[in-house]
């Protein structure tokens, strides 16, 4: 009886340092906590088109803190991350017309890339149905914050017959001031200023070229 009670006095500890490995080696195991993006962090990601897969890469693990991110706090760079997500179900059901929504919010506080990717859709008419007029809208705003994608898109609808001439001078002058290291994309502009001249008076081109 004695030699069963030790036994059992014996065990006791054991089964406790079992339990206390175990349960060690399940939170060594555990998915690390993702840390949220920052605001310029992620509008960094946006910027290079890589937010998509950032979250995907994330395991969706922040969808709740994104989703609040943009409806509760209103953060335009989130609302077009949440916007893009349901846009093109990454981590959430796709519901195209509530991403359409987000972006068009995120737009509306002046985000250059919703700007720019609203007026991009209305151009070629994806998600939303194709209105040159709404493109230039969008592409202007973006313009004159320095979104270079959409100086370049601006300039080829004025080019291809689309806008107000009274837009022409702003287009040019945006686009003559952009800086590019790329020497492909120098040629782009040069190209696109070229035809966009011939649609203006010297006049308008001179002081279109002045710095800004």
């Amino acid at each position: 009886m004695r030699l069963f009670l030790k036994s059992s006095l014996l065990a006791v500890p054991l089964v406790s340092v079992s339990l206390f490995i175990s349960s060690n080696t399940l939170a060594d195991e555990s998915p690390a906590a993702v840390p949220l993006y920052t605001e310029s962090e992620l509008i960094a990601l946006i910027n290079k088109n890589v937010h998509l897969q950032r979250v995907k890469a994330d395991d969706c693990q922040l969808v709740q803190d994104i989703e609040a991110r943009a409806n509760k706090m209103a953060l335009p760079s989130y609302q077009f991350l949440y916007g893009d997500m349901l846009a093109y179900n990454v981590c959430v059901e796709r519901n195209v017309k509530l991403g359409v929504y987000y972006m068009r919010k995120s737009a509306e506080q002046g985000l250059a890339a919703a700007l720019e990717q609203l007026g991009r859709y209305y151009d070629i008419g994806r998600l939303v149905q194709q209105d040159k007029a709404m493109a230039i809208t969008y592409l202007r705003e973006a313009s004159a914050q320095g979104n270079l994608k959409a100086q370049l898109r601006l300039v080829k609808l004025f080019n291809d017959g689309y806008g107000s001439p009274r837009d022409f001078e702003d287009a040019y002058r945006w686009l003559f001031n952009a800086m590019v290291a790329d020497k492909a994309t120098h040629k782009k502009i040069e190209n696109a200023l070229t035809k966009l001249a011939q649609k203006m008076p010297d006049s308008v081109v001179e002081r279109a070229r002045l710095p800004m």
